[in-house]
């Protein structure tokens, strides 16, 4: 059994001073004796963060799933009036954004957050203020799209003025003379705060994975998660600036009068598809990657055997991120290519099966003569890889051009990537909150119901999805607002919409299960699940520096190494160093400068324009973008003169075991 330093410290004492007002508390320099509200938006703990990321993305995943819902209700019965045709639109519009980017992105990051510096020994993340940038300018560009529903819609029809352009804005349904509202507008100014966002969270942990790691920590030595963080943080890198050039674009067509996608003056509308989908498919995996990292940590413990082929594993998943950068066009099969653009992304098609293939079988032989244990993160995670199958196989039959141009557009299309993205990424995603809560809060997650929530959450997605290849296969189109019982399909569509349904009563029961857990839960040991990997030496949550003294890593199980393995690899440690532990200050300006991006966004949306709020109304240029723009310029200025600031631990004792 090896030993662990403690997690006991005493804390420098602050300095006599004078007790501040609550006003002066959103202008000082917070520290770390700040609680509340003023630790939470200035807080540069990336655990906080993390779960400031869980909490968000949780709220709009339920929001997202209303949204389906009513669109599922509508499509319940032929003729149905529930929701008018504009507001359908504006539903799947939403319903499609939100899942994508505020809800299944965000989860993904938050798990990065929070495991991935505990998993390579590190205190926090390379850049800890820039982690508090990115989590605010994804929350303001979160709110910022959802604004579009307060507004009133120029035409009187829908709900508000939210985007009704599907979430993909296809070119020439994004132009002025289709959609004249201002909808649009929020879709892309929000979407590029989102970007922002996620491009500063990638590089920051990029340069922590590569240059933070613990001494031992080889790169093969890392665990699968944090090399699916890698991966997928350099996905998004390259992938984003293509979305970034083609919503630039429209926004220049929009608010200043260019022609980029209007064919009577010239644009071309299909370059938005080849732009948009650049990155929309390494999206899918930057989607994915992150779950098959969670479930590629989940299946070995629980079935008490190492992973096998972690190097396949690792090398599938690079190779899987490469060649989804070859593949965007079969998006576009049907939009007159050619014959040799067609065949050449057919083929490439077909070819990121193999490392998909690769990952499976992995997980097969890890199970395989394993003695698994049917607790519920198992569960998810066996949920996920059976789902994820039967979506890719329906994916394979889409790289057959033939085929794929009887399926475009049809409901077949939407049954296979709700099975890819939805049976994958959510089962794998609620697989890792229940595997990692005790990580997270100190709690437990009941495991009773946690199985109810297994079951209910399995059946309600079949059902609401499965039917959806037969209502493809008749003919039934994407994005059809209504139909006629002459045509079939009510039958399908009912139990869809029950399946539906089901499937979101389930999910909201464990999102009150998640939060009850957090603050009212039965409080678990330290390593409840026997589990494998770095995370799980350091306390149920863990402090704030994480590690007292940085750990030297010898192979790559190692806290089962530490456990049921030979003496000579057990885990050492790093000498306590004479000044203890530092620890940086919170700072409010990545909170400010967020909030200069927002303001920034909101006036260009209104440049030259009238606003009405509650019914006044306000002429103005562009005074509102420059003072967004000054708010921004002066936060980071400040951030640069701030300096690190920070506090000591001292260790009270020198170390303590670790518990088996």
């Amino acid at each position: 059994m090896a030993t662990n330093p403690t997690e006991s410290f005493i804390l420098d004492k602050p300095p006599e001073t004078k007790s501040p007002s609550k006003l002066s508390a959103w202008f000082r320099r917070p520290t770390q004796h700040d609680k509340g509200l003023v630790d939470l938006l200035t807080t540069i703990d990336h655990k906080k963060i993390g779960m400031m990321y869980g909490f968000f993305a949780l709220t709009f995943l339920m929001i997202g799933g209303l949204e389906a819902l009513f669109i599922r209700v509508q499509l319940m019965y032929p003729e149905n009036n529930f929701i008018d045709a504009r507001t359908y639109n504006q539903m799947f519009t939403m319903h499609g954004t939100t899942m994508v980017f505020l809800a299944i992105m965000p989860l993904s990051a938050a798990f990065f957050n929070f495991i991935m510096p505990l998993q390579i020994g590190a205190r926090d993340v390379a850049f800890p203020r820039m982690n508090t940038f990115s989590l605010w300018a994804f929350v303001f560009g979160a709110i910022f799209i959802n604004l579009s529903w307060l507004f009133p819609s120029v035409d009187g029809a829908g709900v508000g003025s939210a985007p009704a352009i599907g979430w993909f804005g296809y070119a020439p349904l994004t132009s002025k003379s289709y959609d004249a509202g201002l909808g649009t507008d929020f879709w892309i100014m929000g979407l590029q705060i989102l970007g922002l966002a996620s491009l500063l969270a990638s590089f920051n942990f990029i340069t922590t994975i590569l240059n933070m790691r613990a001494p031992g920590l080889k790169m093969m030595r890392l665990p699968v998660f944090t090399w699916m963080t890698l991966i997928t943080s350099f996905l998004i890198i390259m992938a984003f600036p293509a979305i970034t050039v083609a919503l630039v674009q429209l926004m220049f067509d929009r608010q200043f009068g260019t022609h980029f996608f209007e064919v009577e003056a010239g644009g071309k509308p299909i370059l938005w598809q080849h732009l948009f989908w650049i990155f929309g498919h390494p999206e899918v995996y930057i989607l994915i990657l992150p779950v098959m990292g969670i479930v590629s940590e989940i299946l070995p413990v629980f079935s008490r055997k190492p992973l096998f082929g972690y190097g396949l594993i690792v090398f599938s998943g690079a190779i899987i991120g490469f060649l989804g950068f070859s593949v965007w066009s079969h998006h576009m099969f049907t939009t007159g290519m050619g014959v040799i653009a067609t065949s050449a992304f057919s083929i490439m098609t077909m070819l990121i099966a193999i490392p998909t293939g690769v990952k499976i079988f992995n997980w097969i032989g890890t199970i395989w003569g394993g003695r698994v244990k049917f607790s519920t993160p198992m569960l998810f995670s066996i949920g996920f890889i059976s789902l994820f199958m039967l979506g890719g196989f329906t994916g394979i039959m889409h790289s057959s051009v033939p085929v794929d141009a009887q399926q475009q557009d049809s409901y077949f299309v939407i049954a296979h990537f709700h099975y890819v993205l939805i049976g994958g990424n959510i089962f794998g995603i609620l697989g890792g909150i229940y595997y990692w809560m005790p990580k997270f809060s100190g709690r437990q997650m009941n495991e009773t119901l946690g199985k109810v929530i297994w079951l209910g959450v399995f059946v309600g997605f079949n059902l609401a999805f499965f039917p959806m290849h037969y209502l493809g296969m008749t003919g039934m189109p994407r994005r059809t607002h209504t139909y006629k019982s002459e045509m079939g399909w009510d039958h399908w569509n009912f139990w869809s919409s029950v399946g539906a349904l089901t499937l979101g009563a389930f999910l909201f029961i464990f999102f009150l299960q998640t939060l009850y857990t957090f603050f009212k839960g039965k409080r678990c040991k330290e390593d409840p699940w026997d589990s494998r990997t770095l995370e799980w030496a350091t306390a149920n949550p863990p402090k704030s520096y994480n590690f007292a003294r940085t750990p030297i890593i010898k192979v790559r199980d190692q806290i089962w190494e530490n456990k049921h393995g030979a003496k000579e690899n057990s885990m050492d440690f790093e000498p306590a160093e004479s000044h203890g532990v530092h620890m940086p200050d919170n700072s409010w300006w990545p909170f400010y400068c967020s909030v200069g991006i927002f303001i920034a966004a909101l006036g260009m949306i209104f440049n030259r324009s009238e606003i009405t709020v509650f019914g006044s109304t306000f002429d103005h240029g562009f005074e509102i973008p420059i003072l967004g723009g000054v708010i921004l310029l002066f936060s980071i200025i400040k951030w640069a003169l701030e300096g690190p600031g920070g506090y000591h631990l001292h260790p009270e004792e020198d170390q303590t075991k670790i518990s088996n």
